[in-house]
C-alpha cells in the first residue's frame, strides 16, 4: 500500500505527536536557512533590517496558513530584490509598503480569476533568464559591499566604479566576505552529519565571531530599538500613478511567477502523494501575505523554492512547519535583537554573492544553447541587467514567441527530378503566405510539359497558398503537363477554398486512414471510395516499401486469424506490408490430419517456401463462430461441418481447461473463455502438425498465440495453459 507524505501511514504518529517529531524540526531547519537570508535581502535593497524579518513572519503564519500547498516557504526572496530596490528609490520605503498592499490585491485578483495555470504557461527559458539576470544584479552590487563600500543601484554603475571600489578595499569586510563564500562553497563537500547544519547560519556565525577578533574596522548591520519599534505604517506614493501601477504588477507577476513554479517543483518531488498544490488558492495567500505584510512594513513576499525544498527534505508533513518557522524568526527578532546588530554587512554580501551567482545555473544555459532559444535566452539576461526586469520579461517573451512562431509556420518544400519527364514536389509543415517564396523558386524549377506529383503533408494551410498552388497547377496543365496531389496530411488542398482556415489535428488524420466506413443510404460505392482515398492520401507513403517487395515476399509471420471484419491484423500488430502471410477463416481454425486442403496449402507455402520465423494464431471477442459451437447451434448447412473442426476446443473448456480458468479470473465472458481455449488447442494442432514441427526442430519457428479484445481495442497473449498481458514496449508481463 503507498502513502503520501499528507496523510502519513497507520504506523505513525497521529496529531499533535507527529507534528512535534516531523514538523517542529523541520520547520528549526527552515528558520535557521531563513534569518539570515532574509536580514541579507533587506540590506541589499536599502529597506530596514526589520522588513526582511517581518516578511519572513508575515509570509510563514499567513502564506503558510492561507496558502495551497502545504509544503512551500514564504518570506523575502532574491528575485524580488532589484524591483523592489528600484521602487524604494524612486518613491521611498513606505511608499514602497503601500505599492506591496497593490501587489498583494492584483495576486488576490488573480488567484479569484482562476488563471494561476495560465502564469506557467511563460516560456522556461524567459524564467531562467530573469533569474540569472537577478543574479548578475545581485553580485554587481554586493561585490561593492564586500569590498567595503556601498551597493549601487544600476548595474552599469557597478562596473563603471569596481576599479575605483577595489582601489579602496577594506581589509576586514573583504576578509570576512571571503570567509562567507568559502564556507557556502565548500560545504557541501564536508561528511553528511556536518551538512546538515545550513551553512548560511554557520557563514554567518563564523562571520559575526570573526568580526570581533580582527584588529580591523567591519561595517555592521544598523537597527534602532526592536522589531515591533521597526514596524512603518506605509504612505501613499507621491509621483505618477501610472509609476505606482507599473511598479506593483511587475511586484505581483514575479512574486506569483516565482510561487507557482516554487509550486511545481515541490510537487514534483513528492510524486508519492496524492494531493497537489491549489495554485489559485496559493495565490489568494499569497496576495494576502503581501497585503498584511505591505500593512505592517514588511518586504513583498514569495515562495522561495530554496527553502521549500529544504522544508521538504527536513521531513516536514503539514502546513505546520512553515508556520512554526515564521513563529521561531517572531521570537528571535524579539528577543534577541542584539544579535542581528552584530552581524558584519560583509557577510550578508558574501551570503547574497553566492545567492544571486546560484541563479544562473549552467543546466539552464546548455538547455538553450541546445533547443536553439541561446538568443532569447541572452537578450533577456542583457535588457534585465542593464534596464530593468519587467521590460527584459516583456523582451523575453516577445524574442520567445517570435522563435515560437518561425518554427511554426516553417514549411519545408523541394522540387526533385524523378526522371526528364517526371518531377516531385514536396510541401510539408504549415503552408502560409510566408513559405510563397521559397515555394515559386522551387516551383520555377519544373519544366513545363513534365508529370508532376505534389505530396503534401499540412497541417495548416492558408488562402494565399492555396491560390498560388493551384494557379501554378492550372498552368502547367494548360502547358502539356500534368499535376497529380497526393495528400497525406489533415489538412486537403479541396477542403481550402470551402472556409476559413484551420489547423488540422493529427487525431482526424488517424480517424481518416483507421476509422471504418459508416453504412449510409447515398450510392456511394465505398470501395472505389476507398481506394480513391488511399490514392490521395497515403498512396506515395506505400509505394517506396511495396518498391522493394516487387519481386518478392518475405514475411516474417505467417498469421491465422478469424474471418471476422473487426480485425486489421496489420494494425494490432504495427506491421507493414510484406510482414504477414495472412490466412483467415471462420473461427480460426486448423483442422487436423489435413482435411482442409487450402489451411495446408498455406502452412507448407509459408513454412516450406517462404521460411517464416513464427506462426501465429489469433482470436477475438465476441466470435459468431465461438457463440455458435458453445450454444450447439444447428444451421443444416456446411457451417456446421466447418464448425465441427472447433469440437475438440468445446470439450477441452467444457472440462475446465486452465486457459479457461485463467480468462474468467481476468474477467472475460464465456464465449470469450471459449474463444481463449480455442486458441491454445490450434497451437496445441499445430506444434503437432509435420511441416511445422521440421520448421520448429530445425529453424527455430515460434508459435504463439493472441486474442484481440474488441471492447478495449487490447491484445492478450494466449498460451497453451494461461494467458498474459503484453505491455508497452513488447514484454509479457505476469499472467492475467
Amino acid at each position: 500500500m503507498s502513502t503520501d507524505t499528507d496523510q502519513p501511514p497507520r504506523t505513525s504518529l497521529p496529531g499533535l505527536a507527529a507534528m512535534l517529531r516531523h514538523d517542529l524540526p523541520a520547520s528549526l531547519v527552515v528558520f535557521l536557512v531563513s534569518l539570515p537570508l532574509s536580514i541579507g535581502i533587506a540590506v541589499a535593497v536599502g529597506a530596514p533590517v526589520a522588513a526582511g524579518l517581518i516578511a519572513a513572519v508575515v509570509g510563514g503564519v499567513v502564506a503558510g496558513l492561507l496558502g495551497g500547498s502545504t509544503m512551500q516557504v514564504s518570506g523575502p526572496t532574491a528575485s524580488l530584490t532589484v524591483v523592489v530596490a528600484e521602487s524604494i528609490n524612486q518613491f521611498g520605503w513606505a511608499a514602497t509598503c503601500f505599492i506591496t498592499i497593490l501587489a498583494g490585491g492584483l495576486q488576490i485578483l488573480f488567484g479569484l480569476s482562476r488563471i494561476a495555470r495560465g502564469v506557467l504557461a511563460i516560456a522556461p527559458v524567459v524564467v531562467h533568464a530573469m533569474l540569472a539576470g537577478i543574479g548578475i544584479i545581485i553580485a554587481l552590487e554586493q561585490v561593492h559591499v564586500l569590498l567595503g563600500g556601498d551597493s549601487l543601484t544600476s548595474s552599469w554603475d557597478a562596473i563603471v566604479a569596481l576599479p575605483h571600489q577595489l582601489a579602496s578595499v577594506h581589509p576586514g569586510d573583504l576578509c570576512i566576505g571571503l570567509v562567507v563564500i568559502a564556507i557556502l562553497v565548500g560545504w557541501r563537500h564536508l561528511p553528511e552529519p556536518v551538512r546538515n547544519v545550513p551553512a548560511p547560519l554557520v557563514a554567518v556565525v563564523v562571520a559575526t565571531l570573526l568580526a570581533h577578533v580582527l584588529p580591523v574596522r567591519v561595517a555592521r548591520i544598523s537597527i534602532d530599538g526592536s522589531l515591533l519599534q521597526e514596524l512603518h505604517l506605509p504612505q501613499l506614493p507621491h509621483g505618477s500613478w501610472a509609476q505606482v501601477a507599473l511598479m506593483a504588477v511587475t511586484i505581483a507577476l514575479i512574486a506569483s511567477v516565482e510561487t507557482l513554479l516554487s509550486a511545481v517543483a515541490v510537487d514534483r518531488m513528492r510524486q508519492n502523494t496524492a494531493r497537489r498544490t491549489d495554485l489559485d488558492r496559493e495565490l489568494l495567500g499569497q496576495g494576502a501575505a503581501n497585503m498584511v505584510s505591505g500593512l505592517i512594513g514588511g518586504l513583498p513576499v514569495a515562495a522561495v523554492i530554496v527553502r521549500s525544498i529544504t522544508n521538504v527534505k527536513a521531513g516536514a508533513r503539514t502546513k505546520a512547519s512553515t508556520m512554526l518557522h515564521g513563529l521561531w524568526i517572531l521570537l528571535f527578532s524579539v528577543a534577541l535583537v542584539g544579535v542581528v546588530r552584530s552581524i558584519p554587512k560583509a557577510a550578508l554580501a558574501g551570503l547574497l554573492i553566492v545567492v544571486g551567482i546560484q541563479l544562473i545555473k549552467l543546466a539552464h544555459i546548455r538547455r538553450a544553447q541546445r533547443t536553439g532559444d541561446l538568443f532569447v535566452y541572452a537578450a533577456t539576461v542583457t535588457v534585465v541587467v542593464f534596464w530593468n526586469l519587467l521590460l527584459g520579461m516583456l523582451v523575453g517573451l516577445a524574442l520567445a514567441f517570435a522563435l515560437l512562431l518561425w518554427r511554426v509556420v516553417r514549411v519545408n518544400v523541394a522540387a526533385e527530378e524523378l526522371d526528364p519527364l517526371r518531377w516531385r514536389v514536396t510541401v510539408d509543415g504549415s503552408f502560409t503566405f510566408l513559405a510563397l517564396p521559397k515555394l515559386t523558386t522551387q516551383l520555377h524549377r519544373v519544366p513545363a510539359g513534365t508529370d508532376v506529383v505534389i505530396e503534401m503533408t499540412v497541417d495548416f494551410m492558408d488562402h494565399a497558398a492555396y491560390d498560388a498552388l493551384q494557379d501554378w497547377a492550372d498552368v502547367h496543365r494548360i502547358e502539356g503537363g500534368t499535376v497529380e496531389f497526393v495528400e497525406s496530411g489533415a489538412v486537403r488542398m479541396a477542403d481550402a477554398a470551402d472556409g476559413p482556415v484551420a489547423r488540422g489535428h493529427s487525431r482526424h488524420l488517424l480517424d481518416e486512414v483507421l476509422g471504418p466506413w459508416r453504412r449510409s443510404a447515398n450510392d456511394v460505392d465505398r470501395i472505389v471510395a476507398g481506394v480513391a482515398a488511399y490514392h490521395r492520401s497515403h498512396a506515395h507513403v506505400m509505394r517506396p516499401h511495396l518498391g522493394v517487395l516487387r519481386d518478392g515476399q518475405e514475411p516474417d509471420s505467417l498469421f491465422v486469424t478469424c474471418a471476422d471484419s473487426r480485425i486489421v491484423p496489420n494494425v494490432i500488430t504495427n506491421s507493414g506490408p510484406g510482414d504477414l502471410f495472412t490466412v483467415r477463416n471462420v473461427g480460426n481454425l486448423i483442422p487436423r490430419d489435413a482435411q482442409d486442403s487450402s489451411m495446408e496449402a498455406a502452412l507448407i507455402y509459408a513454412l516450406d517456401k517462404l521460411d517464416v520465423r513464427s506462426v501465429v494464431v489469433c482470436g477475438h471477442s465476441g466470435c459468431g463462430a465461438m457463440g455458435a459451437l458453445h450454444s450447439e447451434l444447428v444451421t443444416g448447412s456446411q457451417l456446421d461441418d466447418w464448425l465441427a473442426h472447433a469440437r475438440p476446443s468445446l470439450e477441452r473448456f467444457r472440462l475446465g481447461h486452465p486457459v479457461a480458468v485463467a480468462a474468467e479470473a481476468a474477467g472475460f465472458g464465456t464465449v470469450d473463455q471459449l474463444g481463449m481455449v480455442n486458441v491454445a488447442v490450434q497451437l496445441e494442432t499445430l506444434s503437432a502438425h509435420p511441416v511445422v514441427r521440421r520448421g520448429v526442430q530445425e529453424r527455430g519457428v515460434v508459435l504463439s498465440g493472441l486474442f484481440f479484445d474488441i471492447a478495449t481495442a487490447r491484445v492478450v497473449e494466449v498460451t497453451v495453459d494461461g494467458i498474459a498481458e503484453i505491455d508497452g514496449v513488447g514484454r509479457v508481463a505476469q499472467p492475467a
